[in-house]
């Protein structure tokens, strides 16, 4: 059952076009000119009850307005959204009490307050029992691992606990959706992993909709079945990991161990990305694998060989370039334009 349905979903900014030069200021002080910027362009998703969705692009691809768009925080300008059959910026009380958003780079607890402060508001502000608060407030301080942390001022604690009271704050009051923005920026190898435990564990107990944005692959893979990769504001894959490297994945890699010393004409046979001799590994086409596999076992000695497919990390890494290569390209197209019409 979808619990999140978006149908057409566009959000376009008109940005002032400030030209170069005193004279283009001057004219622009009287005779402003600006552009637009389409954020998110046609966004067509469904998420199920239950599912925990990886949302990945480059910056500036659309991936956090369209949680703020979800979240009710800015208006769309054109299509629909509907998150549990509420619409999000109608801001309706009924829906605010049932998901909850959290930004890696933005705070929601007071800087120079205990975080059991912020907690308490919340209470407050989300009208829970207090019986109902202080059982899940307890149960999220075990699970995080925060015990004798709530006392200290939010600014004494490190990036890594701060994040972790951000999440105890979001999930006081028991959402149903959760937005996650980024929730892993600049934390540490055993931060991010605490917080990729806890999230997995709590999404597995609460069967709680979950849709994440991260540019860390390791969140991604440790959390996430589903992929949504989006570029430039549209959609352009949705489906599995595995997936993404069989569409996108152009080339698989070859581990190539020898008898002897490396061969010095591997880069006839593919590119050649390391060499540790006897050891080599080679970057093939996927399509060319078997033929190169034969012409090297009919030339070499080979002791051991392995096929892999390439690192998810360097897959999107791919994707993200080719789609960054046509915009920039695009981009000089409209700027010869506008100077041939000056």
């Amino acid at each position: 059952m979808a619990i999140i349905e978006i149908n057409g979903l566009s959000k376009t900014y008109s940005v002032y076009h400030k030209r170069e030069g005193i004279a283009a200021s001057i004219r622009g002080l009287f005779h402003r000119q600006y552009r637009s910027v389409h954020a998110v362009r046609q966004i067509d998703l469904q998420v199920d009850e239950g599912e925990f969705v990886a949302f990945l692009g480059p910056n500036g691809a659309g991936k956090t307005t369209t949680l703020k768009l979800l979240s009710g925080v800015i208006h769309p300008t054109e299509g629909t959204a509907s998150v549990m059959g509420y619409v999000p910026w109608q801001r309706q009380t009924g829906y605010r009490r049932q998901f909850a958003l959290v930004m890696g780079q933005k705070n929601q607890l007071w800087w120079d307050l205990p975080a059991q402060e912020s907690f308490r508001l919340h209470q407050q502000i989300y009208q829970i029992e207090r019986a109902a608060f202080e059982k899940t407030l307890d149960e999220l301080v075990e699970l995080l691992n925060l015990q004798g942390l709530l006392g200290q001022p939010v600014r004494e604690l490190s990036l890594g606990e701060r994040m972790k009271m951000e999440l105890v704050a979001a999930l006081l009051h028991s959402p149903k959706v959760l937005f996650l923005d980024e929730p892993t920026i600049g934390l540490d190898v055993v931060a991010q992993h605490n917080v990729q435990g806890f999230l997995r564990h709590y999404q597995q107990q609460r069967n709680i909709t979950i849709m994440l944005t991260s540019h860390y692959m390791k969140d991604v893979v440790a959390l996430c079945r589903r992929v949504v990769i989006i570029t430039e504001g549209r959609i352009m894959y949705d489906g599995s990991l595995s997936g993404i490297i069989d569409q996108f994945g152009g080339h698989k890699l070859l581990t190539l161990q020898f008898s002897d010393e490396a061969p010095v004409d591997l880069k006839n046979f593919g590119k050649l990305v390391e060499v540790q001799s006897p050891r080599a590994k080679l970057r093939v086409d996927r399509s060319s694998v078997a033929n190169v596999l034969g012409q090297i076992l009919s030339k070499y000695n080979l002791v051991d060989v392995s096929v892999e497919e390439p690192p998810l990390e360097e897959v999107i890494a791919e994707v993200f370039a080719s789609v960054n290569g046509m915009h920039e390209a695009e981009l000089n197209k409209q700027q010869v334009l506008r100077n041939a019409g000056d």
